[in-house]
């Protein structure tokens, strides 16, 4: 079917739409953050972020949230890998039932199982620990990632598979050397969005660290807010430095994310 000019115009002035729709709020907080404050001068202040950083104490709590998400997008992706590879190719007892179990984790909101949670890991002396942080965010997470991952293994060409069991492969080396290279693209977007998950997630670390020792950097950003409500500029930089993290990652494996969504899309 031939596409007419008209309709190609209209499609590119829709994209370009949405795209200054969603920009717009990212660059005047890019701009705002580079503002001068009233009375202290004109031009670009990259003072701001060296202000934030040393105020907001942002070293230490970019450092947890990277810790926090390093150990969660870890476990949980082999967790899930293995896993979803087991349901997915696998047939035994029970395998049906412990998918719909795993599946049932996604569905469960986080806010009806916390506290509840928080008092478990305290008695076991976990609460202000990167262990009582994460944990809960692995758990929610190896729900999605078992679900995702057993989709792509499913979906996988069985022939090559069976190709590699008939030359002897055993059922790791069938997985390493076959399944592994087939679902990188499922396995990439899974990483990033297992790390946005993580890196943006407010609540848990809110309760699981009441001290603060754990506190991560969206969390410190909401009590660096409330503590500068009037210095709109040093709240804008502290935003900036937050969000600089997924945005690099994302930029990095975005043709790896869109082509996982991609086939993600089109095996379901």
């Amino acid at each position: 079917m031939k596409i007419s000019k008209a309709e190609v115009a209209m499609n590119y002035v829709v994209l370009v739409a949405f795209a200054v729709f969603i920009l717009a709020p990212i660059v005047s907080v890019v701009v705002q953050s580079l503002t001068a404050a009233p009375g202290s001068g004109t031009g670009l202040r990259w003072q701001n972020f060296a202000d934030a950083w040393i105020q907001g104490h942002f070293g230490q709590y970019l450092g947890n949230s990277f810790l926090v998400t390093f150990v969660v997008v870890s476990i949980s992706v082999v967790a899930s890998v293995l896993g979803g590879y087991a349901l997915g190719t696998m047939r035994f007892p029970g395998d049906t039932l412990l998918f719909y179990l795993f599946l049932w984790g996604i569905m469960i909101p986080a806010e009806s199982y916390l506290i509840p949670l928080f008092f478990t890991l305290r008695g076991w002396g976990l609460t202000d620990t990167v262990w009582g942080v994460s944990l809960p965010q692995v758990a929610m997470s190896v729900a999605f990632g078992m679900y995702w991952m057993r989709t792509s293994f499913r979906a996988s060409n069985k022939s090559i598979a069976e190709a590699a069991r008939i030359d002897g492969a055993n059922t790791l080396q069938s997985l390493w050397s076959v399944h592994l290279p087939m679902a990188r693209p499922a396995i990439t977007t899974l990483v990033v969005l297992l790390f946005l998950w993580t890196w943006n997630d407010f609540m848990t670390p809110l309760i699981m660290s009441p001290r603060g020792l754990m506190r991560t950097a969206p969390l410190g950003l909401a009590f660096f807010k409330g503590q500068h409500t009037t210095a709109l500029t040093l709240q804008a930089a502290a935003a900036v430095m937050v969000a600089l993290p997924v945005v690099i990652v994302y930029l990095f494996l975005q043709r790896h994310f869109i082509r996982g969504m991609i086939e993600g899309a089109v095996k379901d």
